[in-house]
């Protein structure tokens, strides 16, 4: 930070003498913190509200017409709830998102100068993931996958802090509210809590208890909403057709794919639900379940009174075929391990959000004829930019970002698992700290966390990995100098 003060644009600006004033240690998150705030509030500002989807209407729709539900997170719901009664509505809402996300990356800044790194690459670093479409769009979103990502980087960086020894009772704090953060946003957004907190137990030693703790309970903690205080306030569980709609798929492209391997009364129970003929096309294309799922003939209602025998006939191919049902889960995965997109023709492409106006009818949620149609509050979901003309030049950046050839790049969340794992490879081996390896915990469990369960090769279920990778990026000049080391491996990881 001392060589960024020295540069001589700096010093003829005033800059580095009221810079020199805060202390040492502050001043790169410091830095940080204001210049993605102001890059991040480009976005807000070209944006404003903030940019919205079928899930965006959907909250709104929930939380003004009674109907509370728990398919979709109900913290966030809380929180749209509560922007919706405030001045300025949403837009309070993703301003808030902006300003956590600006504290977030500042926060993995001073993590990654624990082990080694330098403020000369990471201010950079955070700078251009605000900037890049995929992250600083990605932020100005009405989703509740944006405060699920930035509660996996602080988890990430709490991680560095505990393997470097410098965690304090504020890292620890950090570590426990992210883990629990993580479930209560997303729903299989336990998968990546866990395999985090795994990681962490095996490799710190002297802590494990503590970590131990904090893992099972932010996992226990959103099971036990989701399965009792959800129900016992009135919130909705979700449909039964919700739940099991991966199963129904893996059913239909094993019924595609070996048809003899189901009988007449299989068949006859398939054909309650949606004519035989819609599971042999929903089951050839193994990359996307909502071409059967989401059907207009799809009879839902008929799904859940026949899902006895519809998971019976799921669990009898798993035992006489598993490889069917793998088959069908490592192809809808695609995205979690594959840096190209798959074939168009099967809507195996990374499915991105548009930075087009908010459409009149939300998505259809309010069409014609439904509650939201007369709803007044769906007007805080319409665009109005604060300035048209940083509207289109931020539409621009962002379809420039969409460019095909650059997808691999900007918007493959395991190109940038594959290059974290590099990076923590390079500083493990020169530095000799096998510890370090747990940082790629949370990449991993955003990995096989989608490879398990996912509908659709949707960017943002992915985007995780583009906050947490550029920062290791960092690592790999620090892994040259310094001293070798194994901090956090024993027991300077700091006071619960």
């Amino acid at each position: 930070m001392t060589a960024l003060l020295d540069h001589p644009t700096v010093q003829r600006s005033g800059l580095a003498r009221h810079a020199r004033r805060v202390p040492g240690r502050w001043r790169l998150p410091l830095a940080v913190f204001l210049g993605v705030e102001l890059v991040l509030l480009l976005w807000w500002a070209a944006f404003y509200p903030g940019l919205t989807s079928y899930d965006s209407a959907a909250y709104v729709a929930q939380v003004t017409t009674g109907y509370w539900s728990s398919e979709h997170s109900v913290l966030y719901n809380v929180l749209v709830w509560l922007a919706l009664h405030v001045p300025g509505k949403l837009a309070v809402l993703t301003l808030a998102q902006t300003l956590v996300a600006s504290a977030t990356l500042a926060y993995t800044c001073v993590a990654m100068r624990a082990l080694g790194a330098r403020a000369r690459w990471l201010l950079p670093i955070a700078l251009l993931v605000a900037a890049a479409p995929p992250a600083g769009a990605f932020v100005v979103y009405v989703w509740k996958d944006v405060p699920f990502t930035l509660c996996t980087v602080l988890t990430f960086a709490a991680s560095a802090r505990l393997i470097a020894g410098k965690a304090g009772r504020y890292d620890w704090w950090v570590f426990a509210l992210s883990m629990t953060g993580m479930g209560l946003f997303r729903n299989n957004g336990l998968g990546v809590a866990l395999i985090a907190g795994l990681a962490l137990v095996l490799v710190v030693r002297g802590r494990r208890l503590a970590l131990a703790a904090i893992t099972l309970f932010a996992v226990g903690f959103s099971l036990v909403c989701q399965l009792a205080i959800y129900p016992a306030l009135g919130i909705k569980q979700p449909a039964v057709s919700s739940v099991y709609s991966l199963n129904y798929h893996d059913v239909a492209v094993a019924y595609a794919k070996q048809p003899d391997l189901f009988t007449d009364a299989d068949k006859a129970v398939l054909a309650q639900v949606t004519p035989l003929a819609d599971w042999t096309r929903g089951g050839s294309n193994c990359y996307v379940s909502d071409q059967l799922v989401l059907a207009w003939n799809f009879d839902r209602n008929a799904a859940e009174r026949v899902n006895t025998q519809l998971m019976d006939m799921w669990s009898r191919v798993l035992k006489e075929r598993p490889d069917l049902i793998m088959q069908a889960r490592i192809c809808r995965g695609h995205i979690a391990w594959a840096p190209f997109p798959g074939p168009a023709d099967k809507s195996a492409f990374t499915w991105i959000g548009s930075p087009a106006s908010t459409p009149a009818d939300l998505f259809g949620v309010a069409a014609p004829g439904t509650p939201m149609a007369a709803n007044p509050n769906r007007f805080a979901l319409y665009s109005h930019p604060v300035s048209y003309k940083l509207r289109t030049a931020a539409q621009f950046w962002y379809s420039l970002a969409k460019t095909p050839q650059l997808d691999w790049l900007l918007f493959r969340g395991a190109t940038w698992c594959y290059v974290g794992y590099a990076a923590l490879f390079l500083y493990a081996k020169r530095r000799q700290m096998r510890a370090v390896w747990v940082l790629g915990g949370v990449l991993l469990g955003f990995q096989l966390t989608v490879l398990a369960a996912n509908p659709a090769p949707l960017y943002r279920y992915m985007v995780g990995p583009f906050f947490v990778a550029p920062f290791l990026l960092a690592l790999i000049p620090a892994s040259s100098s310094g001293a070798r080391g194994t901090a956090g491996a024993g027991e300077g990881a700091g006071t619960p």
